[in-house]
């Protein structure tokens, strides 16, 4: 047994260490706001941003490295970094703080923390208000549950107002309170908690004030109605959250009002219409692109995964299978449904459905095509799926190795946002609630034999995908920052 001197001394020393922590981490707080606000640098620990965080959520954030980098990430190695960013004057970025500690020290050979992040950086050193320019403004039409998490991500990526500007949301009236209602299901949510900000709604003017963004709310059962421009909204991306039109013709409808260049579609398009998964195929954005679908959430979760097991295993064929939370086209109980199944109580059944998420995911990764079949399982939970992946690849490999090739993806490689990575063997759907991700590997529960892999990949269908139709919004209208370290 340890002498009582021995044990106080190891407590004064824990409680130390986390007083040091807890002020490092309290510094950061205004380095990551001026950064954000005077610089458009966005500020993230391995995909994980830091803006708005509390010092609880920093120290969280820098813990939780170690589920996909071994070891749990220290305030001391990020510290510094973040006081050197705040003293080059940067332009709009993106950097994640981690990746940047980690790269530091396999490749600062010998340099100043100085020298390595004024090198790392040096397309945007200096480069602070040298491009000037307006905000692209953005009409979400319909505002459920994906139009919501849209607004929501928008105010928080505010910035300077030089980004995307949510000015408009457009719905039906529901009743004559209807802006309160809107206003409260902003506010308040039971999957995603409460708005992290103020919101302040003015009836006679039919706005909502959400963090200093002023959003004119429009009533509409027309999408060829509106005049945008009447409202000082120009050149606008409607993201169109209703599902109702899926093709060219019914989305080209938006493309007839006034101050609208774009649409954007948040479900799979059909016909000729582009189906971008961001960090795919999003490089075939170009600007004669008028209508784009950010595909689904599935299509979005397995395509990255997909594509990473692809380039260095090569996929002979498989089969995706969906566990999926229920949604709102499901009956609450036993009612008429067109649908097949949905028209049992998604709160008591787990239904048997269908999913294009194969033959989407061969739209955006035309290699694929052919290669899978798909199906999908709802069942009774509000958000968080999981896409289970029983592959035959062309080569041969071992669970440590694949699980290790997909952790490096998630760490190192062009795909980070899109793939993240847990080894945890607790994490059970609702640790994935928040995930910014597209979809996050569970390696406890990967089975590998010879050629025969069988993923299972965690995401947040609601959240995780509408992260990834922000980043598509960001490329349509030429915002995205450039992204550090390389």
């Amino acid at each position: 047994m340890w002498k009582v001197s021995t044990v106080t001394q190891k407590t004064d020393q824990c409680l130390g260490e986390w007083i040091d922590r807890e002020a490092l981490a309290e510094a950061m707080i205004p380095l990551i706001g001026q950064l954000y606000r005077n610089n458009n640098v966005v500020t993230s620990i391995y995909g994980r941003g830091l803006i708005k965080r509390s010092v609880i959520g920093i120290l969280k954030v820098h813990r939780f490295a170690r589920q996909i980098d071994d070891a749990e990430l220290s305030v001391h190695d990020t510290f510094p970094i973040l006081q050197v960013l705040s003293t080059l004057e940067l332009g709009a970025a993106s950097v994640d703080l981690g990746r940047m500690a980690v790269k530091f020290k396999q490749e600062g050979n010998g340099r100043s923390i100085e020298q390595f992040v004024r090198e790392e950086l040096a397309e945007v050193v200096g480069k602070q208000g040298g491009e000037k320019r307006e905000g692209t403004d953005v009409v979400l039409y319909g505002f459920g549950r994906i139009g919501r998490l849209l607004a929501r991500i928008m105010i928080e990526k505010s910035g300077g107002g030089e980004g995307l500007r949510l000015r408009a949301i457009v719905v039906r009236k529901g009743a004559e309170n209807d802006l309160v209602k809107r206003a409260s299901l902003l506010r308040r949510d039971s999957v995603h908690g409460p708005f992290n900000g103020t919101i302040t709604i003015d009836e006679e003017n039919n706005t909502i004030l959400a963090n200093g963004n002023l959003i004119q709310v429009i009533y509409s059962n027309d999408p060829t109605s509106v005049d945008y421009t009447a409202y000082g909204i120009k050149d606008a991306i409607v993201v169109d959250n209703t599902g109702k039109w899926r093709d060219a013709e019914g989305l080209g409808q938006h493309l007839k009002c006034p101050g609208v260049a774009r649409v954007l579609l948040t479900a799979p398009g059909k016909g000729e219409i582009k189906n971008i998964v961001h960090g795919i195929n999003h490089g075939l954005i170009t600007g004669e692109d008028k209508i784009l679908s950010a595909a689904s959430c599935t299509t979005n979760a397995i395509v990255p995964v997909l594509k990473a097991v692809y380039d260095k295993f090569g996929i002979a064929h498989g089969h995706v299978e969906t566990v999926h939370s229920y949604t709102n086209d499901q009956n609450l109980i036993d009612n008429f449904h067109k649908g097949d199944r949905r028209g049992r109580s998604a709160a008591l059944n787990m239904v048997i459905t269908e999913t294009g998420a194969a033959t989407a995911a061969a739209k955006a990764l035309p290699v694929l095509k052919g290669k899978l079949t798909g199906n999908a399982i709802r069942v009774p939970t509000p958000n968080v799926s999981m896409a289970i992946l029983n592959l035959t690849l062309e080569k041969a490999t071992s669970r440590d190795e694949i699980n290790e090739y997909l952790r490096h993806m998630a760490l190192h490689s062009e795909l980070h946002k899109q793939i993240d990575f847990t080894n945890s063997p607790e994490v059970v759907s609702t640790d994935f609630v928040g995930s910014r991700h597209a979809g996050v590997v569970d390696a406890e529960a990967t089975i590998c034999n010879d050629n025969r892999v069988v993923l299972y990949v965690w995401y947040d269908n609601e959240f995780g995908y509408s992260c990834q139709v922000v980043r598509v919004l960001e490329d349509v209208a030429g915002v995205n920052p450039l992204s550090f370290p390389r």
